[in-house]
């Protein structure tokens, strides 16, 4: 979704007629839909809309003000974000107990490199508050004893930092489609392995239990499909034969961090588009700014012989001689 249109989600039960009774209420109202997706899930219903608003024929509180009433009236929560309503971004970051990713993005926010503010850290245990103190950003336990999470306190919480991005730095649980559903495109993931493979939980486990000889990590886009959600960046590195699980993951900690933050600029800089499972730079996006997959130094080693058809144009070339 674009910055210069105003986004609307739409959650709640399924039912029949949601779709028309919300589209109408933008028709009346001179609202042009730019993009509009769908999808239930285990009874869930979401649908997220980006629209155009310039020509409106009302006010942006009385559309949010209608659409809060119609979303009242068939049982549904209503998200309206204006791309006028903030100028800076808010960040909401989740963790559990591991703290480098946590660190980049504290040090590139410290440093003025992250272009959005760091609004608060939500972790499922209390090991990363110090962390946050540090920084003097607040933190806020939801998990229990187990590091369960209280999904209702994280949805209060979101909303009342009005997270406009969501980031899971090591955030070692699954989110459920409410919170996926609200926050659909605005929440980065960071997984350590080279997606789509070794999905799930213990993913360097995984890398050395199958003899990889390249491993790799992953940021992504969250959807209701664990560990599928559209790539935005990756990095890699080489898997000795002695290596690890706890060698695997010291190789792969700084590139996790590395990604992750990358993903999370691009995503903020609105220079990376996610259409159907796939992510591309958008027009006007600089690829020198970003790196993407591997350094410019690994893919200079590649070897770029022998190629298809380099035998045959030889031939060619010395009959015509």
């Amino acid at each position: 979704m674009t910055t210069d249109l105003t986004e609307i989600t739409v959650i709640g039960d399924d039912d029949t007629g949601l779709i028309a009774q919300v589209t109408s209420l933008l028709f009346e109202r001179g609202i042009n839909i730019e993009d509009l997706d769908q999808a239930v899930r285990d009874g869930l219903f979401r649908m997220t809309m980006s629209v155009d608003t310039t020509d409106m024929v009302c006010t942006e509180s009385t559309l949010r003000r209608d659409l809060h009433d119609l979303g009242e009236d068939l049982g549904v929560d209503v998200q309206v974000r204006f791309p006028t309503e903030r100028e800076t971004q808010q960040i909401a970051v989740l963790v559990t107990k591991e703290s480098h990713c946590l660190e980049a993005l504290f040090e590139a926010w410290a440093n003025d490199d992250l272009g959005a503010e760091i609004g608060v850290v939500i972790g499922n245990h209390d090991d990363l508050e110090p962390l946050a103190e540090q920084y003097g950003v607040p933190f806020h336990d939801v998990g229990d004893a187990n590091g369960q999470p209280d999904e209702d306190e994280l949805l209060d919480l979101l909303a009342e930092y009005d997270a406009d991005l969501v980031v899971l730095a090591r955030y070692m649980r699954i989110l459920s489609p409410n919170v996926v559903f609200r926050y659909e495109d605005r929440i980065i993931n960071i997984h350590p392995s080279l997606l789509p493979a070794f999905p799930g939980a213990k993913a360097y486990r995984q890398a050395k239990e199958e003899g990889v000889r390249i491993a790799g990590v992953t940021a992504h886009y969250v959807t209701t499909d664990l560990d599928q959600g559209p790539i935005i960046t990756q990095r890699a590195f080489d898997v000795p034969d002695d290596a690890t699980v706890d060698e695997l993951r010291r190789r792969g900690q700084p590139l996790e961090a590395d990604a992750l933050l990358e993903a999370v600029k691009l995503h903020l800089n609105d220079d990376v588009a996610s259409h159907r499972g796939r992510t591309s730079l958008r027009d006007g996006a600089e690829p020198s700014d970003y790196q993407l997959g591997l350094s410019q130094a690994a893919s200079e080693a590649n070897p770029d012989r022998p190629l298809d058809g380099i035998g045959e144009a030889i031939a060619e070339g010395e009959a015509d001689d």
